[in-house]
């Protein structure tokens, strides 16, 4: 993971809106965050941590997290995070929580969304789960990319089994606990191999034996089949034979029989082809003929009746068209002076319009009266209403002159707040700077019994130290020689004349040394080895302690320094604040006069608000009023403008008069003109409306009458026309009679009743012809065929017999051999399928026992363990490269036998120790020397191009030349490709570091970002 950018506000001690962009600061490579204790440093981890995970390592959801994460002085707050992960994607993740404004303790819990910049926008994910982006959870994210204050040394001090569990999330080490599909491999195998074992059952009785034993019963069935099938094809001959004989003989004695049946049908067929060609030739000639003259007497008939009709219909038009042409004449001088009584009829209209409209003014008058009235009255009550909101804001304006400007007030409270909050600061750090003082007495007070120079003591002690060295030195020389004594003598003791020395070989031995007894110089030696080491080992210690004691006094005296500072930087804060008190109408030595001034601006202040609120009403009162005093003065001005315009048209009536004169009725009643109007529309519309309808009854009778007429003669012409051809088809009737010799039209017509089928009738007599000659022909080829033969019936049936016998016998005989056949094949078949059932069944057998050595493998994850060691065995060669530069080979990191991590003690003989007897600083080296193995490999597994690693503790426990190697192990990690940031307060640190952070907390505005 990479990080690009991150905004946070409200956040712990971050008040306002802080962006710190992360590209400058990772192309450096190394750069680091700083400030002073509590400046909130580690919050950026904190919050990079909760905008991916949702999780922080000071507070969980019991400990009101939401609430106490969000600043004091702020009501939301809110994290957004940039971020490119191992695929080398740039993704977003934004939290943000509000506080409730009626309850300052309840803050709603944080909201959640993942982005990821697609085309240089920005895409909302579906889910919110950062382990997916990044590929690590939360526990092993801060054990390998950001490791927060406090659990540095987590991993180091880690058990096994969690330990394993890391290790197998970081690096897929799942991929090889095998465990469960050995399982169900194995299962797998077990079901299909109970399933065969199953199926097996089933072909017990297929054998070898059992099919060569039906291949012999088949040879058997076979030989009996072939002489059934030649003593079956000799008799099927003769029966043949015979059978065709019968069929002869059969078919002759019928068709004989049948002869003598047609014979007597064949006189009443020749009669019946006579009466049907007879038919035929009537039919011909005389039914079109007599068709003809049906149809024209018919058509003379509908014709006539036709005439008739219509004569009667022009008749009854012409009685009508009568009729009409009178009543219009009648009419006529009705319809002539219409128009004129139209014109009446418009005036009477006017009249009505005239007496309408002098009514509605009279009623328009009297609104006009009385709204005149109200407009007056409302006028005065306006007055009244006006003077009242005069006098009020006179008042007010006459009291804002006794009050203090609210901004001059807001102003002076403002440095009086500020010169208590300095105040305050002033006498706080004056206790600090008692506090710290105390402690550097404590600390010189802890020097004294010690009896040393601090400035000299590390030259003092390394001196005494020489000293201690080079007497053990001599000591441990000393020793060896003795040692080496006390053997030779004990080989001198067991010399004798003749026999080999151990040493060299020889069997002489002139001269055997004598020594004298070394034990009591032994124990001294070793004592004395053993006092210098406690001298070493205790002033090792005493210096350690001198160490911590100096370290503690310059913590102390930097802070003093520090909190002096601040001191005089509060002091000259509160001499400019002095100075900037400009008030001339307050003094700033007594503050409880401006509060009282102030009070009484506020008494003065609500005074006003109160008269405001009585104008207000006032206004209120007044702008209705006006508005209902408008709407009577529109009121009245739309009845004047009415009376206008009805005046206008009762002058536009008057003149528009034709006929009548208004005088002559200005006396008469409005319903007496009314009824006079109403008489004479309803009569004018009477006359136009008869007289319209009789007019189109005119134009409509007259075509009507002319169009029966035009009927009426073309039916006379079109009965003569028929008459000639009626006559015309009597003449061919008589001609066709005359030629048949027939004397009477009745005898065609009787003949014509009896309707024959000539057709049918013709086919059924060449069916008869035919069927009578073949018949005939077949007797005589019979007789010709069987002159030479007899049938013997007995001889039939026995040869019959036989055959049918046969038959079955062959039938049977050919079964036995097909079921015997198909019982081979089946046979062989169910063979060659336990073979091949068999040979799956080694198979699988064989595979199980494979399955059964693969389950013990990796039982219990035990796979997954001895690669998780490896790993971890690799991770500690890569850690100890750094770790033995950092300790200057003095220590090693290495695995015991239960994965545990254990130091090696290179000043104590190579011995092993537990990681929990290193000192502070030691821990951190060779936590940091795991922390950056662990994060290459996780950057090797998951080939991301950089990487980031943060830190954010340790280097306070180094001293200047550890400091020294652990820079320069940092800064090589440059050339690795890696990233680190680090979050310190050490200056030595922040004078090596070419880019940094600097965060500075500010009392009012909270914690402040400075890139320096």
């Amino acid at each position: 993971m990479l990080p690009i950018q991150l905004t946070i506000e409200g956040l712990y001690s971050y008040q306002e809106r802080q962006t710190i962009d992360f590209k400058n600061l990772t192309e450096a490579g190394l750069f680091g965050i700083f400030g002073s204790v509590g400046s909130g440093k580690s919050s950026i981890l904190e919050a990079i941590s909760f905008a991916l995970y949702g999780e922080t390592e000071r507070l969980n959801m019991r400990d009101k997290r939401a609430y106490n994460m969000m600043n004091l002085k702020s009501n939301s707050s809110y994290i957004e995070f940039d971020f490119v992960n191992h695929e080398n994607k740039l993704f977003r993740a934004t939290r943000d929580f509000k506080r409730n404004s009626k309850k300052f303790e309840d803050v709603k819990p944080s909201s959640v969304t993942f982005y990821e910049s697609k085309n240089e926008k920005w895409t909302p994910l579906d889910h919110s789960d950062a382990e997916k982006i990044i590929g690590l959870s939360y526990a092993n994210f801060k054990r390998t990319i950001i490791i927060p204050q406090g659990q540095f040394k987590e991993f180091l001090e880690l058990g096994a089994a969690d330990r394993t569990n890391m290790m197998k999330e970081i690096f897929n080490l799942q991929r090889f606990d095998l465990q469960n599909n050995v399982s169900i491999l194995s299962n797998k195998n077990r079901s299909e191999l109970d399933q065969l074992q199953g199926e097996l059952k089933g072909f017990e009785e297929i054998t070898e034996e059992h099919i060569n034993s039906h291949k012999e019963h088949l040879k058997e069935e076979q030989q009996k089949l072939n002489g059934i099938q030649k003593e079956h094809e000799q008799v099927s001959g003769k029966y043949q034979q015979l059978k065709n004989l019968k069929t002869d003989f059969e078919s002759l004695q019928q068709k004989r029989e049948d002869f003598e049946k047609i014979s007597a049908e064949k006189i009443k067929i020749d009669e019946l082809e006579k009466k049907t060609e007879l038919y035929d030739i009537i039919f011909r000639l005389f039914s079109p003929l007599l068709d003809i003259k049906n149809r024209l007497s018919g058509e003379i008939s509908d014709r006539q009746k036709e005439l008739q009709t219509h004569t009667k219909a022009v008749e009854e038009t012409e009685k009508s068209f009568t009729s009409i042409k009178e009543q219009i004449h009648a009419l006529q001088p009705e319809f002539d002076v219409l128009n004129q009584s139209k014109i009446t009829e418009n005036d009477l209209g006017l009249i009505l319009q005239i007496q309408k409209y002098s009514t509605e003014i009279k009623a328009l008058e009297e609104r006009t009266q009385k709204g005149s009235e109200k407009v007056q009255e409302i006028e005065e009550k306006q007055k009244l209403s006006q003077s009242k909101i005069n006098t009020l804001t006179k008042e007010t304006n006459a009291l804002r002159t006794k009050k203090v400007e609210a901004n001059v007030l807001i102003n002076v409270g403002n440095w009086f707040v500020q010169n208590k909050s300095l105040n305050d600061l002033q006498q706080k750090q004056s206790h600090k700077l008692i506090e710290l003082k105390g402690l550097i007495g404590k600390v010189l007070e802890e020097l004294k019994p010690l009896t040393v120079d601090p400035l000299n003591f590390k030259e003092e002690f390394k001196r005494k130290t020489e000293v201690l060295e080079l007497s053990r030195k001599e000591s441990l020389q000393k020793l060896d020689h003795l040692k080496v004594q006390k053997e030779l003598s004990h080989y001198a003791s067991k010399l004798h004349e003749g026999e080999s020395c151990p040493l060299c070989g020889s069997s002489e031995h002139p001269h055997i040394i004598e020594f004298h007894d070394v034990h009591t110089e032994l124990n001294e030696i070793q004592e004395k080895i053993q006092s210098d080491e406690n001298a070493i080992s205790k002033l090792q210690k005493e210096h350690t302690e001198i160490e911590k004691i100096l370290d503690r006094k310059k913590i102390f005296e930097d802070q003093l320094q520090a909190e002096e500072g601040v001191l005089e930087q509060v002091q000259k804060e509160a001499q400019v604040h002095r100075k900037n008190f400009i008030w001339i109408d307050f003094n700033a030595d007594h503050e409880n006069d401006f509060e009282l001034k102030r009070q009484q601006s506020f008494t003065i202040e609500k005074e006003i608000e109160q008269i405001n609120q009585q104008i207000l009403k006032e206004r209120e009162i007044f702008e209705k009023g006006q508005e209902i005093l408008e709407k009577y003065k529109k009121a009245l001005t739309d009845f004047k403008v009415e009376e206008a315009k009805k005046e206008e048209q009762i002058n536009t009536n008057r003149s528009n008069l034709k006929t009548l004169d208004w005088n002559d009725y200005a006396g008469t009643s409005y319903q007496e003109i009314q009824q006079l109007h109403q008489k004479l529309t309803e009569k004018n519309l009477e006359v136009e409306k008869k007289y319209h309808i009789l007019i189109n009854q005119e134009k409509e009778a007259a075509p009507k009458l002319a169009e029966q007429k035009t009927i009426v003669s073309q039916l006379n012409i079109r009965i003569t026309e028929l008459e000639k051809e009626r006559s015309s088809n009597e003449e061919s009737l008589q001609l066709a009679l005359l030629q048949q010799r027939i004397t009477e039209l009745t005898e065609v017509q009787n003949i014509l009743k009896e309707e024959v089928p000539v057709q049918e009738i013709r086919n059924q007599i060449q069916v008869f012809r035919i069927q009578f000659e073949t018949l005939k022909n077949g007797i005589s080829e019979l007789e010709t065929k069987l002159k030479d033969f007899s049938f013997d019936q007995e001889q039939f049936h026995s040869v019959e017999e036989q055959f049918k016998i046969l038959e079955i016998t062959l039938k049977q005989a050919n079964t036995a051999v097909v079921k015997t056949t198909s019982e081979i094949e089946r046979l062989e078949k169910e063979f060659r399928k336990k073979e091949t059932l068999l040979k799956t069944l080694a198979e699988l057998q064989k595979r199980s026992d494979n399955l059964k050595v693969m389950t013990n493998l990796f039982k219990a994850a035990g796979f997954v363990q001895y690669v998780s060691s490896i790993y971890l065995r690799q991770l500690c060669d890569h850690a100890n490269i750094r770790f033995h530069r950092m300790t200057r080979n003095q220590l090693s990191l290495q695995l015991n036998e239960n994965n545990d991590f254990e130091i090696i003690d290179y000043l104590n003989e190579g011995r092993s120790r537990s990681v929990k007897t290193l000192s502070g600083g030691q821990a951190f080296q060779v936590s940091l020397s795991l922390a950056l193995a662990l994060a290459e490999s996780v950057q090797a597994s998951t080939k991301a191009e950089k990487n980031f690693f943060f830190i954010d503790e340790g280097f306070g426990t180094q001293d200047l030349e550890s400091v020294n190697i652990v820079f320069e192990t940092l800064m090589g990690l440059q050339k690795e490709n890696r990233i680190v940031g680090i979050i310190s307060h050490v200056e030595e640190l922040k004078e090596k570091i070419p880019i940094s952070l600097s965060i500075i907390k500010d009392e009012e505005r909270g914690s402040l970002i400075e890139k320096v």
